[in-house]
């Protein structure tokens, strides 16, 4: 296995050029940080490592747009746009490691998805090299620009395997002014669904509004950013609110804060055991919570709690996680369930993405258009 650590956009192709030339599997790497996510690789002839082109290209500040090349990491790319007080809305569990192109490839988002949305919302332009070295770009550096199909997107959550990210534009926001979060506990999941029930019907505006039950106590966290006597109005208004329907609330700010959500974004992956990343619709709430309670194991669970979407880590041994993912995955009140990191033993009991469909037949048409010789991270992603 050789690992090659491409310089510019011409290196990256001219390695996928001579790989496919060649038959050799190419695995596509940035900072490593989600490596053990999906399947396991078929074969891996080249490491393809695009940490050696990173940097920031362009950042029209008028615009609120910015172009990275795909090896930058998004700790890297905020220090940047930070000195012009704006910022990439986007949060990572590991963000001194995991770069702009890993985290549009796998689409990986966190406690900022709530008013931002993920990496496939905010990217507006990418530069891509297809398998046989062929260079493309779709999209362009302005909010407005629609030229060309829509690569951005169709590339979001591949796991490289339509091609090598070399580039992306994404859209910016001011950095708030300030922040202030709100904590709130109730005893069990019914009150926590109601009272996120609530939150939603209210005219609040978070950044980020998160759930967590381990099992418990379970708990929301209502982030604020914005000016200072907007975030104080926010905050008083959700006390308000809140006050008396079942919960406490605690008011948290400066350095506890940015603790509180970096432990927040760790929750996940701090402790032993199976991740997967599973969707439900939000007024579901509390029966996401009765049927992680009724999976007879250990379980966390993390979410984003209006949008509908989160992380479960199961405890215990691969058997008795593959049965607690068939249950969710049959559950009703779920969405997608899609295992991320999990014991070699555990994905071959289970398929990580789980049951596909009819989109089978789309994805592996896409797939042949791009990548007719599987040369790009061969098996390890949904295409």
């Amino acid at each position: 296995m050789t690992t090659v650590v491409p310089a510019s956009a011409a290196d990256v192709a001219a390695v996928l050029r001579d790989a496919t030339a060649r038959r050799h599997a190419v695995l596509i790497r940035g900072g490593g940080t989600k490596l053990d996510w999906g399947r396991p690789p078929r074969a891996v002839d080249v490491v393809l490592d695009m940490r050696g082109i990173n940097r920031v290209l362009t950042h029209q500040h008028g615009d609120l747009t910015a172009t990275f090349e795909a090896g930058i990491t998004l700790r890297e790319a905020n220090a940047a746009l930070a000195a012009h007080g704006q910022w990439l809305p986007l949060d990572s569990a590991f963000p001194d490691e995991a770069t702009i192109g890993g985290l549009l490839a796998t689409n990986d988002s966190g406690a900022l998805r709530h008013r931002f949305g993920t990496p496939r919302d905010l990217v507006i332009g990418v530069q891509i090299c297809a398998a046989d070295g062929t260079l493309a770009k779709a999209g362009g550096q302005v909010v407005k620009n629609v030229a060309g199909y829509d690569l951005g997107r169709l590339v979001a959550g591949s796991f490289g395997s339509l091609g090598a990210i070399v580039s992306a534009t994404f859209k910016l926001s001011p950095l708030p002014a300030a922040s202030k979060t709100l904590r709130v506990t109730a005893p069990g999941g019914r009150a926590i669904g109601d009272l996120v029930k609530r939150v939603m019907a209210s005219q609040l505006e978070p950044l980020a509004f998160d759930v967590t039950w381990q099992p418990a106590p379970a708990a929301l966290h209502i982030r604020f950013g914005s000016r200072p006597e907007v975030v104080d109005a926010q905050v008083e208004q959700a006390r308000a609110m809140l006050r008396g329907a079942g919960g406490s609330t605690e008011v948290i700010e400066a350095d506890e804060e940015r603790r509180l959500w970096r432990e927040q974004q760790m929750r996940p992956w701090s402790g032993s055991g199976a991740v997967a990343r599973m969707s439900w619709l939000p007024a579901n709430l509390s029966a996401v919570l009765s049927e992680l309670r009724a999976a007879a194991a250990p379980v966390a669970f993390t979410g984003r709690a209006a949008i509908g979407a989160g992380f479960v880590r199961i405890g215990a041994n691969a058997e008795t996680q593959a049965r607690v993912l068939g249950r969710l995955r049959e559950s009703p009140v779920l969405g997608n369930v899609v295992l991320l990191r999990g014991s070699d033993e555990l994905k071959a009991r289970v398929d990580p993405w789980g049951p596909m469909g009819d989109r089978v037949a789309l994805l592996a048409a896409v797939k042949r258009a791009l990548d007719p010789h599987d040369t790009l991270n061969a098996g390890r992603g949904p295409v």
